[in-house]
């Protein structure tokens, strides 16, 4: 006769995460907002890789949203979320309310993010990343766990969120996961939900323009560029956001000469949808 799985335990305040972690010796956190795919959960399975007790945390955090952005539309499916993590066998999840972080609003204290945080998301989404940073000191402070979890998908977030650790001297080892993929090369992503059937075809040229930079980055920086344009410019439905080339120690756009290690970062409009993705590529061969 077959079970089902526990659910995790849920924890709605942080006087509860702190009297059910206090005996934890080992222990994960993978932030997340919820509405979780299969790229949430290759993060809570590398998260059981290593350590003993994991924790997720489920709360969409309005400080990392602007004003005219997708705080109401964000999808919220915290009961299918509990199931999909109980199959992984998760202990808790952290599941507070915005005033439980935030007790006092308008917060006064903030974690800034520095000069990275201006460019590309940041300049897209203004604010945006203090808002990460933030939330994330905060939930570090409250679980206090050995390792923190966060997808590659997201690669200026992992940059700051690894900057922060240093800069604070922050006791957590950042853990990163590789992008998990659709069949079709699609990150995995909670907003693809919002793509029609023909937007989620158009969507596909994100990852097509990755592939076809990273084929090119043996012939330098010019020759990405061109490779990408010309695969995004066959799509009509898909509006650019931003193409880059950075250095992944900097996270600065690299210079015309360079040669090394790079990341590709692209972000574009599909109808209504903005998706973001990233490839890391080695140019000059």
């Amino acid at each position: 006769m077959n079970s089902t799985p526990a659910r995790p335990v849920v924890l709605e305040t942080i006087a509860e995460v702190r009297d059910a972690l206090a005996g934890a010796s080992s222990l994960a956190l993978v932030p997340t907002m919820g509405a979780l795919h299969d790229g949430h959960l290759a993060l809570v399975e590398r998260a059981r890789e290593v350590a003993e007790t994991v924790v997720v945390s489920i709360f969409v955090n309005p400080l990392q949203f602007g004003e005219g952005e997708d705080l109401d539309k964000y999808p919220r499916t915290f009961e299918d979320d509990l199931d999909l993590l109980a199959t992984l066998g998760v202990n808790y999840v952290f599941a507070p309310t915005a005033a439980e972080l935030y007790p006092t609003t308008p917060i006064q204290t903030t974690v800034r993010a520095g000069g990275v945080a201006t460019l590309f998301e940041g300049r897209s989404r203004p604010g945006h990343f203090d808002g990460v940073l933030t939330v994330v000191a905060k939930l570090l402070n409250i679980v206090r766990p050995q390792f923190v979890l966060f997808g590659q998908k997201d690669a200026q977030q992992v940059f700051l969120v690894s900057r922060m650790v240093t800069d604070l001297n922050l006791p957590v080892t950042v853990e990163v996961v590789e992008t998990v993929r659709e069949d079709d090369g699609l990150a995995r992503s909670s907003r693809n939900r919002f793509l029609d059937d023909r937007e989620r075809r158009a969507a596909r040229v994100l990852s097509q323009a990755l592939e076809a930079a990273e084929s090119s980055a043996d012939r330098g920086i010019d020759s990405v560029i061109a490779a990408a344009q010309s695969v995004l410019m066959g799509e009509p439905l898909v509006t650019l956001d931003y193409f880059a080339v950075v250095k992944p120690s900097t996270f600065q756009p690299v210079d015309d000469d360079y040669r090394g290690p790079a990341t590709v970062l692209i972000a574009a409009r599909v109808g209504e949808t903005r998706l973001i993705d990233n490839e890391r590529i080695r140019l000059g061969g």
